[in-house]
């Protein structure tokens, strides 16, 4: 087997792998840019936040501004490592190229998982949304027509899934635009029914920044992390971005405007024009804002918003980066090569087809427990979103070494502060993790975790086993 090594210094650099070969670059800078942008903005806070804020009150706002500070980390180095070396599945590839094979296989079958199941609560989700207009309809027909949609929609070509995502980001944009545009309004100029009561001091003089203590507070990183689930988009859309050397940089960069605007905005509006005390666990807090306002479509709006954010996460997590990471794992060995197989579009059609038919299986199994379902699901996606985010710092400052001992080529787009920043981000996880545990809720997701690296460390052994089989026996032909 033969090794490349690092022009000029005769040093072997980092194993080349094959998860990215194939693919189109159909995504323009438009639609790249939305999916950077729509990756930040899911269902967590469109309707998490509202359990959020009744726990933390407005030192929420604080929570949201330390997560997003950790993940531009996170995202920076992603960024350095895409500038590298740009691949679709870069999760996977650099981990494997960087840390080890076992870590590629790790990281894209963990990523699948994640967006698996996060697909299952999105779609169940979308069909509980529907029966606000047709309360008669079947929850479980509507998630089953929206599966179908967008799995059609990602089997024609990516170009088909950017338009689709391109829109659905518009939508959650546009909402969270006109929130905080009415909300301002209100506080300057006294417009609608909550001119009279709403005030900025709502923020710290009705029971305190954090009403509930420090440690309720605390509480909800959890579901903090969950509402960012997503941002890691950009690098999974990479291998099929034009001019990604420039795009991707750009996509990344603007992330703290975008968190500042869409969270931290919109959040301080919110708790501004309506107390913290006005908001329950389970009702979004632009409904509340919107009803408190005096807008009467107010709820009709908000859930016509949730069900565009529903169908994104669907789209964008559920089906297209899962359908490329397992691409990545067949490619690699790591799974059946059957799932690396790409159309004449690029479309890697079985392994999209795989996590549809997974999907459709969550369908049911939400209709069976619903009241259960959502937060054990949210749960374990953030457990596996930390496991991913942590393994892409690993990786970042593995490669920082490969670059110091000559190994690799330095990227031009560098993560600041590293690597005493990648500690930092990766504590900041371990103290969130902490914090699943503590909680009884959540606790479920760090039994889930670990038998899924129990089958992990179970399972690479045989994918190994069978690829070699494989190899061999395509070599004898």
């Amino acid at each position: 087997m033969s090794t490349h090594t690092t022009e000029g210094t005769g040093r072997e650099a980092a194993p080349p792998s094959h998860g990215g070969g194939g693919y189109q670059r159909g995504l323009g800078s438009r639609q790249m840019q939305m999916i950077a942008i729509g990756g930040t903005i899911g269902t967590g806070l469109f309707l998490g936040a509202g359990t959020a804020i009744s726990q933390a009150g407005p030192s929420l706002v604080l929570w949201y501004a330390v997560a997003g500070a950790v993940l531009f980390l996170v995202m920076r180095a992603l960024g350095e490592l895409l500038t590298h070396r740009t691949v679709t599945g870069s999760f996977a590839d650099h981990a494997r190229a960087y840390l080890g094979p076992f870590w590629g296989y790790a990281t894209a079958w963990t990523y699948w998982i994640m967006w698996v199941t996060t697909g299952m609560a999105e779609i169940t989700a979308a069909g509980q949304y529907v029966t606000y207009w047709w309360p008669g309809f079947a929850q479980w027909k509507t998630a089953l027509i929206a599966l179908v949609v967008l799995t059609c929609a990602n089997l024609i070509s990516v170009k088909m899934f950017g338009e689709l995502e391109f829109w659905f980001a518009l939508i959650k944009i546009t909402a969270i635009v006109g929130m905080i545009l009415i909300g301002l309004g209100v506080l300057v100029i006294g417009f609608g029914d909550a001119g009279d009561t709403a005030s900025v001091s709502h923020l710290w003089a009705d029971g305190g920044i954090a009403p509930h203590g420090v440690r309720d507070s605390l509480m909800t990183l959890q579901i903090v992390l969950f509402a960012y689930l997503g941002v890691e988009l950009v690098g999974v859309t990479a291998g099929e971005t034009k001019d990604p050397e420039k795009n991707i940089p750009r996509a990344i960069n603007s992330l703290p405007l975008r968190f500042g605007l869409f969270y931290l905005g919109a959040l301080l509006v919110i708790l501004s024009v309506v107390s913290w005390r006005e908001f329950q666990p389970g009702t979004s807090p632009f409904v509340a804002a919107f009803t408190k306002i005096g807008i009467p479509a107010a709820a009709g709006i908000v859930n016509f918003v949730v069900l565009t954010s529903a169908l994104s996460s669907c789209n964008a997590g559920g089906l297209y980066a899962t359908a490329r990471m397992l691409r990545t794992a067949g490619a690699n060995g790591d799974g059946p090569r059957t799932l690396a197989r790409l159309n004449g579009r690029g479309v890697p059609v079985p392994a999209v087809l795989v996590s549809a038919v997974v999907m459709a299986i969550g369908v049911w199994v939400n209709a069976v427990d619903p009241g259960h379902a959502f937060t054990y699901i949210t749960a374990v996606s953030t457990g596996g979103a930390i496991m991913v985010w942590s393994i892409i710092l690993l990786t970042h400052s593995s490669y920082r070494r490969a670059v110091r001992e000559g190994r690799a080529e330095a990227s031009s787009y560098r993560m600041p502060g590293a690597p005493y920043t990648t500690w930092l981000a990766l504590s900041g996880f371990a103290f969130v993790t902490v914090l699943i545990a503590w909680d009884a809720d959540t606790r479920v997701a760090l039994y889930a975790i670990a038998v899924w690296c129990v089958l992990l460390l179970l399972g690479h052994p045989l994918v190994r086993s069978r690829s070699r089989s494989s190899e061999r026996s395509s070599g004898a032909a």
